[in-house]
């Protein structure tokens, strides 16, 4: 029996998501055989079967958050691990002793292993490669967000993955998820929504998936860590001038005036309800 584990899809990845199952207890599989999809914080990877096999448990249910890296997902029951046949009546008992072994030496199977993940799109889309360049770019550290496929369909081969290292391709950095803690900065405590005035009933509440979780850690750090400079630039903005008088001519008697700022508070309120998924805070 083979523990199938969960796989490390980058040289930084620490856990992941596994979103889907593509088998269940009792299926036969075969090297190559996709048997699950796993999110990291960088995109969405299928997961080929290593050996051949009939999975016999699934460890790990779908949906579930957090699956730490090496984490045994599933069992297989390879080969070699199959029981093996009674021997015939009239076989001599040295024979049937010879064969012994066999059943109690199950054939050792690697952990799956996957090449680095990492996403060419924000909408998190698969990156497709042999299991031969997810093996090699794993053992060689190298990022496969630096090769361009050239296989059928842009997969990543080996001769991409051989390529990138005799260019130099530079491996994934380090994760930055803990960078805020080690820098000593205090984070702000966080306030519930009631005390921030927002009222139950006037919002969503919205689970982030992989990539927004990382998203908010790297924009967390960069404002947390990184140096900030002001920009400016010149806007041509003599249409709005051009309303704000017509509209301040009609407001003369009430004493009303608006100003600049109230036609930017109105556009931003426009912008947020033609996009709501940019209204949100976390």
């Amino acid at each position: 029996m083979t523990d199938i584990l969960m796989p490390a899809l980058s040289p930084t990845m620490e856990e992941g998501v596994l979103t889907k199952w593509h088998v269940k207890a009792g299926d036969v599989v075969k090297a190559g055989d996709v048997i699950a999809e796993i999110e990291t914080d960088k995109a969405t990877m299928e997961v080929e079967a290593v050996d051949e096999g009939e999975i016999t448990d699934i460890l790990v249910a779908e949906g579930t958050e957090g699956v730490k890296v090496n984490t045994p997902i599933a069992r297989l029951k390879d080969e070699g691990g199959a029981t093996a046949p009674a021997p015939k009546a009239d076989a001599p008992k040295a024979e049937a002793a010879a064969e012994a072994p066999k059943a109690e030496a199950p054939k050792a199977a690697p952990a799956p292993v996957a090449a680095p993940a990492a996403a060419k799109t924000a909408d998190g889309g698969r990156l497709f490669a042999s299991p031969l360049a997810r093996r090699l770019a794993a053992q060689n550290g190298v990022d496969l967000s630096s090769i361009k496929g050239t296989g059928p369909h842009g997969r990543i081969v080996r001769r991409d993955v051989d390529a990138a290292g005799k260019g130099g391709a530079k491996p994934a950095q380090a994760s930055a998820s803990g960078s805020a803690a080690a820098s000593g900065i205090a984070s702000r405590p966080v306030q519930s929504l009631a005390q921030m005035g927002i009222p139950d009933g006037s919002y969503d509440l919205v689970p982030l998936d992989g990539m927004k979780k990382a998203i908010a850690r790297r924009m967390v750090d960069a404002i947390q860590q990184v140096p900030h400079f002001p920009l400016f630039i010149d806007v041509e903005i003599d249409a709005l001038l051009a309303a704000r008088a017509k509209v301040n001519a009609l407001l003369e008697k009430s004493g009303v005036k608006v100003s600049v700022n109230d036609f930017v508070i109105k556009a931003a309120a426009m912008a947020l309800k033609a996009v709501p998924e940019a209204n949100a805070s976390y």
